[in-house]
């Protein structure tokens, strides 16, 4: 059966009314699936709570010592456990995990970010995926039928604690699991263009000319590098998808596409492949 990586944005997690049926989408899916989460919103509150200054460069977050404690707090603690425990009520096997757990997914601290502008930032205590092979915990997992549901936090060979862009931690795991899709699930319907219009297919040519151009910005900019990522692993289509009804997201889930509030990304489009040839 087909695997499925499905990336939860935070802003998805944090009605509880809109989380039974995110969860209850989850706990229907018929094929094997892994869940990736991310808890932005609920982090910057925490970060304003402890006085500690936000810092983000291209939708990637810069983190020092203090607000890594605040991310591991809320990623690790309040966002996982919620999830994990909605979706078990809602009939699903859920089982919560970090990056960190059995090395599930080994990172080393994540080069200096290069902007589209040229400018170089150090993200500090954010980490870069290293690992190679498939899993061994996550494929047991789900093996036995468990929903593995991942915090975007992950360890190094010394130990040493970094936060992991979730977009990219996703796409990390698809390419090694051998997904077949990748289900980037957030706010906004797919990616949109010039005009705010979402764009109905996308390729790894038309994604890098809309980070060039400068119509992707910010946090779009590390998602459209993540569908790049999982692409060239392996991966054979990515769907970025408005996955705040649950409905909606059980039909992602399913592979139906039709009148979905969505971006479908490949490696290649069938026009594009066709002049080509």
């Amino acid at each position: 059966m087909a695997l499925t990586v499905l990336k939860l944005g935070g802003e998805l997690l944090e009605d509880s009314a809109r989380l039974g049926g995110i969860a209850a989408a989850i706990a229907g899916a018929t094929e094997p699936l892994v869940v990736v989460h991310g808890g932005g919103r609920e982090i910057d509150a925490a970060l304003k709570r402890a006085g500690i200054a936000k810092r983000q460069v291209e939708g990637l977050r810069v983190t020092d010592a203090a607000t890594l404690d605040v991310v591991v707090e809320v990623l690790a603690g309040a966002v996982n456990t919620r999830l994990v425990a909605a979706i078990v009520s809602a009939g699903g096997r859920a089982v919560g995990l970090t990056g960190a757990d059995a090395g599930l997914v080994p990172v080393e601290k994540a080069p200096a970010h290069r902007s589209v502008d040229g400018t170089i930032t150090d993200l500090e205590l954010v980490g870069h995926p290293i690992g190679e092979g498939r899993p061994a915990l996550a494929a047991d997992l789900i093996a036995a039928g468990y929903i593995p549901v991942v915090a975007s936090i992950a360890g190094d060979t010394n130990g040493v604690l970094y936060n992991v862009n979730a977009d990219t931690l996703s796409a990390h795991l698809a390419a090694r699991l051998g997904a077949a899709r990748l289900v980037i699930a957030g706010g906004t319907p797919g990616v949109l263009d010039e005009n705010g219009e979402r764009i109905e297919a996308l390729d790894l040519v038309a994604a890098s000319a809309l980070v060039s151009s400068g119509v992707a910005s910010a946090g779009m900019i590390a998602k459209l590098t993540a569908c790049r990522d999982a692409i060239t692993g392996g991966v054979e289509e990515v769907l970025l998808v408005e996955g705040r009804e649950g409905a909606v997201l059980a039909r992602a889930l399913e592979g139906s596409q039709a009148d979905l509030p969505a971006t479908r990304m490949v490696a290649v489009l069938e026009a594009r492949a066709g002049s080509n040839r």
